[in-house]
């Protein structure tokens, strides 16, 4: 009876670590490597938190028209490693965003690297999101 709960509990917990593995997302399930975007805009919301960070802006489109974007970025902790601070954007501010767009076709991007308002350019992305350079780009 004891080893059978001993197997049970092992069981439930190995179950239990895997389960984050399975809720992430890898970039190619949502986001086009074919599709590159460069978005120049004001920043309208920035939300820093777990698993990734968001980043809300309104750019011209190639009409000239202001569209609303939303940027993914990656864990705040990776971000603020890679020279970020929560700080680093606010509403207003004007950035570039160099990312790759959804395949859902919305305008939504991954976000691999952000001009920050000082000139500042860093890195967006995450090292293991599988996106494009993605390694190259985790030692900056």
């Amino acid at each position: 009876m004891k080893a059978t709960l001993g197997i049970l509990v092992a069981g439930l917990g190995l179950l239990m670590s895997a389960t984050p593995v399975l809720a992430h997302h890898s970039f190619s399930a949502e986001f086009d490597d074919k599709q590159p975007v460069s978005l120049k805009g004001t920043v309208t919301k920035v939300d820093w938190m777990n698993p990734h960070i968001w980043i809300y802006i309104s750019a011209k489109d190639e009409g000239g028209k202001v569209t609303a974007w939303q940027c993914e970025g990656g864990p705040p902790n990776s971000l603020t490693r890679n020279g970020w601070t929560k700080s680093a954007l606010k509403e207003g501010d004007q950035v570039t965003i160099e990312g790759f767009r959804a395949k859902d076709g919305t305008n939504t991007c991954n976000s691999r690297s952000v001009t920050l308002p000082d000139g500042k350019k860093v890195f967006a992305g995450s090292a293991d999101d599988g996106g494009p350079n993605a390694r190259k780009n985790a030692g900056q």
